[in-house]
């Protein structure tokens, strides 16, 4: 374990940890962090969250200030079961068997907050979102908390989401307590974030590491564009979200890129190698789901880089992980 001290004298603890079979001995101390109102970052299977205590308001305040978080934007609270979901949202039959079929998985359910949940947990609404993280470090650290973890990404908010320790580090070394390093995600972009508060209702509120069509396929209904107001009950639908420092470019395959594109300058990412420019960065994807995992990791590398832009390519359909990789796209590019 090594610690690094902040100007404002807080100590960042870190400790690498075996992703499939987790230390307990590492995992209590980090969860003795949560039980005392701290802050420990810790991965999933998404991206790596910055966790706190979910019951207790003034360790989840300081969730917000270490992120630059607004404060009407709900947190996600992770659990361990699904009889855990159940003692801190109404679950009903149609949540209860997407939970139960999926769970852990990169799946968020919406459903009506029981009290329990303080008011800045879930950004002042009536609604929490709730979802069992597929990843053994993360549920170690549930269960050894013994209480569910509010936990959005381990993120400066409005920043590339962190897939790996070093991003994590980078954003909140000296601003949090503890940061458990699991090595990078699996699947490299948020949780699909469903409202099932009307069970006859199924609403898509952001779509991620969960296809729609398997959804779809165990509830045997369609999933609906939410309203307004429905998708303000799910995080990163408000605020711009993902987006580097440098600018974002899509690019539609057959298309030529912009006249004031300079290649010298220009970095790019996506499935095709277009052979009508030229970069000085490129990274290429086999796969969707390789590109969703590289995707905010390439983002933090290319801004690091002398790159006055990245060019992202746009994925064409929307089986699998394509919605949800097109929707961290748009809005890394501030469409």
């Amino acid at each position: 374990m090594s610690g690094s001290l902040h100007q404002n004298f807080m100590m960042t603890i870190t400790a690498a940890i075996d992703k499939f079979n987790p230390d307990m001995a590492v995992i209590s101390r980090a969860a003795e962090v949560i039980k005392s109102g701290g802050l420990v970052a810790f991965p999933t299977e998404t991206v790596y969250g910055l966790g706190a205590d979910a019951l207790n308001p003034e360790a989840v305040k300081k969730i917000f200030t270490a992120k630059g978080r607004p404060s009407d934007n709900p947190l996600i609270l992770h659990v361990s079961s699904v009889s855990e979901a159940s003692r801190i949202v109404e679950m009903n039959d149609k949540a209860l068997n997407l939970a139960v079929t999926f769970w852990p998985a990169p799946l968020t359910i919406v459903l009506p907050s029981k009290n329990e949940i303080p008011l800045i947990t879930r950004g002042g609404l009536s609604t929490a979102a709730v979802r069992m993280p597929d990843n053994p470090v993360a549920l170690s650290l549930i269960k050894a908390a013994g209480t569910p973890i509010a936990a959005p990404s381990a993120n400066i908010s409005g920043h590339p989401s962190p897939t790996d320790f070093e991003s994590v580090y980078h954003d909140m070394n000296g601003k949090i307590d503890f940061i458990l390093d699991g090595g990078s995600v699996k699947v490299g972009i948020e949780s699909t974030v469903i409202d099932m508060t009307n069970p006859e209702r199924a609403l898509m509120l952001r779509p991620g590491g969960m296809p729609r069509e398997l959804i779809e396929d165990v509830l045997k209904m369609r999933l609906e564009v939410p309203d307004s107001d429905s998708s303000k009950r799910s995080p990163g639908t408000r605020y711009k979200h993902y987006s580097p420092d440098i600018p974002v470019i899509i690019w539609h395959r057959g298309n030529r890129l912009p006249d004031n594109i300079n290649p010298e300058t220009s970095a790019y990412m996506g499935l095709d190698d277009p052979e009508n420019f030229k970069t000085a960065g490129k990274i290429l994807f086999s796969s969707v789901s390789d590109y969703a995992r590289g995707l905010f990791s390439w983002f933090r590398k290319f801004e690091k880089g002398n790159f006055q832009c990245v060019i992202v390519q746009w994925p064409e359909d929307n089986s699998g992980l394509s919605e949800g990789l097109k929707d961290r796209i748009s809005r890394a590019a501030g469409k």
